[in-house]
């Protein structure tokens, strides 16, 4: 499993390999760690079934199942993948400690490390936890860790309550200021565009214009203090923005349309994998010679035709 090492102050969190399958098994060895389970991993032929499933593992870069270890030894699992049961896109967390390690803090280091890994390099917009009720050292642990309970449903066979953490707000962009040389133009296309993303207007003055999603936003402005009347993406600053677009479908559906928006294509020979076998994007390019790429979030759904 070629996920990435994360490393804490005392753990080691690395993708899970058959030559973990026996500490799995002694971490599972006591039957109260099934007791907030369906099935019985104190029995070796359920643990071994369960460690293959996790093995067998085929899912998006970055997701996928560890093994927690402290000082060379094996004490824990964990899993950070995507769910049926949650929204697509976003991923479920789970964690199991050797009870013989418990009571340090060590469940809670380890679950940190996984969030931190699944917004800084997955790139999740959400994680969850779904925590047996009377689990209560779960849901004490997912509360430390700033999950929110959302509510109760039904999974897993019995009632778990459901938490959500989101990315934290501190670091990330802000805004992204573009000096235009037309207002007009820029809404014509960057307006179009954004709004057919999800964008809405979000402010307005003589020389300039907004758009906002979620807690960021875009500027389009012709600024008094402009030097030239055209935008060159070759020169040093600005090359291009790099927009999500939830389905491949999707972006094959917006490239097209933009065409009669202001838009037209860049690199079409080698549309839509342009920036490589595993990345699908459309590349397009306005008047003003601005650039912007739509990248497909997901690729379950593939181009008609």
């Amino acid at each position: 499993m070629n996920l990435p090492v994360l490393r804490t102050s005392r753990l080691i969190v690395r993708g899970l390999e058959r030559s973990d399958t026996d500490a799995v098994l002694r971490v599972f060895a006591d039957p109260a760690q099934s007791r907030y389970f369906a099935a019985d991993f104190s029995d070796p032929v359920q643990c071994r079934a369960m460690i293959e499933r996790r093995l067998g593992y085929r899912g998006p870069a970055n997701l996928g199942h560890w093994a927690i270890e402290r000082d060379g030894t094996v004490i824990g699992l964990a899993h950070l993948r995507p769910s049926d049961a949650m929204p697509p896109g976003t991923a479920e967390l789970g964690y199991f400690l050797d009870p013989a390690h418990g009571g340090q803090g060590l469940a809670t280091e380890a679950a940190a490390a996984l969030l931190r890994h699944g917004f800084a390099t997955a790139g999740l917009p959400a994680i969850w936890a779904l925590i047996h009720e009377s689990n209560v050292a779960s849901l004490k642990l997912a509360q430390r860790l700033g999950f929110r309970d959302v509510g109760v449903e039904e999974h897993y066979g019995a009632p778990h309550r459901v938490h959500v953490a989101l990315p934290a707000v501190h670091g990330h962009l802000h805004h992204v200021e573009l000096w235009v040389p037309d207002v007009p133009r820029a809404e014509a296309t960057f307006g179009w565009l954004l709004t057919q993303l999800g964008w809405r207007e979000y402010q307005r003055w003589p020389d300039g214009v907004s758009w906002r999603l979620g807690s960021g936003y875009v500027v389009a402005e012709r600024s008094p203090a402009l030097t030239a009347e055209r935008h060159d993406r070759l020169r040093p600053g600005l090359n291009h923005l790099a927009l999500h677009v939830e389905t491949t479908q999707q972006v094959d559906e917006v490239a097209e349309a933009a065409r009669e928006h202001g838009w037209r294509p860049l690199f079409a020979d080698r549309y839509p994998h342009a920036g490589g076998p595993d990345h699908y994007a459309a590349y397009l390019e306005n008047d003003d010679r601005f650039e912007v790429e739509l990248v497909a979030l997901r690729h379950g759904v593939t181009r008609q035709g």
